[in-house]
């Protein structure tokens, strides 16, 4: 499985961005798709997530300003982010997660990181 992100880049505070991701390589509907974010020093965070189905799921501080879609059938997911603080600068990566039947254990897959820089 292939992810491959676009969008990101520098914004004002209060502006806002569009992040989209495509799987690739990938023949079935991946459970879980969705975006985290690394602050600089900081741990890899969830962002937000959907599943296949198309079931949400926010990190508190995002709630409100950010807003995750996904075409189930075509494994893509886009995250638009509006009303950007300083705060929300990050490297923003794409995570697919899966449950292999196979193996029965959980796969995540990820994107290229794509930079998001809010200014004050």
């Amino acid at each position: 499985v292939q992810l491959q992100a676009s969008g990101g880049g520098l914004v004002q505070a209060g502006g806002s961005l569009r992040l989209s991701c495509a799987a690739s390589e990938v023949s079935f509907s991946i459970n879980y798709m969705g975006w985290y974010r690394q602050p600089p020093g900081s741990p890899r965070e969830l962002v937000a997530r959907i599943t296949s189905g198309g079931t949400p799921n926010y990190a508190d501080s995002v709630k409100g300003r950010f807003t995750i879609s996904r075409d189930g059938t075509k494994n893509t997911v886009s995250l638009q982010m509006n009303s950007l603080q300083p705060e929300d600068t990050a490297v923003y990566y794409c995570n697919g997660r899966h449950f292999m039947s196979m193996s029965n254990t959980w796969s995540d897959f990820w994107g290229r990181g794509t930079q998001v820089t809010v200014s004050s």
